[in-house]
């Protein structure tokens, strides 16, 4: 678990400029294990906080969500939904919703789009979107066997959208090489990177959580500025 530093301009309900996040990474792991860790981890995080902060809880429930404990509760009892991107991007086409940000095949998903299909679509149930298009994710995230895709993972959770946000790691060299060099990197920039690969590598995967997005969902609470105790977003760095 460490600090992170966002260096654009997200002034939203649901980011910071400075925020911490925990980040596993397992070797001789793929995609699937990746998945599987980030339900088992939200799980268990979901489970020690109802077991440890019930009076807390039961506050947030009276006062800020109403029905918290109960969405806490399926977290640990029900299994989470897995759907494709290019399913969950027919599935918001199919809704007849109106959505503020255009939803088509090859574009990221907006936080509307991610809490539409957890909040309605998967009735508040968390959710696990894999096999995102190729060039929307980070040069790292392994390709997947159709060219166009790659074995990468979104937890959306009700009430923030995107939880967890992780991958398989590319671990092939030459098919990481050609990936940077479509992305515009410059590979003696990142030699080192390349040379985890040309001296001996294992498939392995990993996730990022935000830490302040979980408190988030734990607790109800709406805005990501209210759970930190000196918030830092875009032109706000007190303290």
């Amino acid at each position: 678990m460490r600090i992170q530093n966002r260096a654009e301009n997200s002034n939203t309900a649901r980011h910071l400029a400075e925020f911490w996040m925990i980040e596993p990474e397992m070797a001789f792991a793929d995609l699937e294990d990746d998945m599987a860790c980030a339900e088992a981890y939200l799980k268990h995080c979901t489970r020690h906080i109802l077991e440890h902060c019930a009076e807390d809880l039961a506050f947030f429930d009276s006062m800020v969500e109403k029905g918290l404990l109960q969405r806490l509760q399926d977290v640990v009892e029900k299994p989470f939904a897995t759907v494709t991107y290019t399913e969950a991007i027919k599935l918001l086409q199919q809704s007849g919703h109106k959505f503020d940000y255009p939803v088509s095949w090859g574009l990221d998903m907006q936080s509307e789009h991610e809490r539409f299909l957890s909040e309605t679509v998967f009735n508040k149930t968390p959710l696990i979107v894999t096999d995102y298009p190729r060039d929307i994710k980070a040069f790292y995230m392994r390709q997947n066997d159709d060219g166009k895709t790659v074995a990468a993972m979104d937890l959306l959770v009700p009430r923030v959208g995107e939880l967890i946000g992780g991958s398989q790691r590319e671990e092939r060299l030459d098919v990481l090489a050609a990936r940077m060099a479509a992305s515009g990197l410059n590979p003696e920039e990142y030699s080192w990177y390349l040379d985890l690969r040309r001296y001996g590598s294992v498939p392995h995967a990993g996730f990022g959580l935000g830490f302040e997005r979980l408190v988030q969902f734990s607790t109800g609470v709406e805005n990501i500025r209210d759970v930190i105790p000196f918030p830092r977003y875009p032109g706000h760095c007190k303290f």
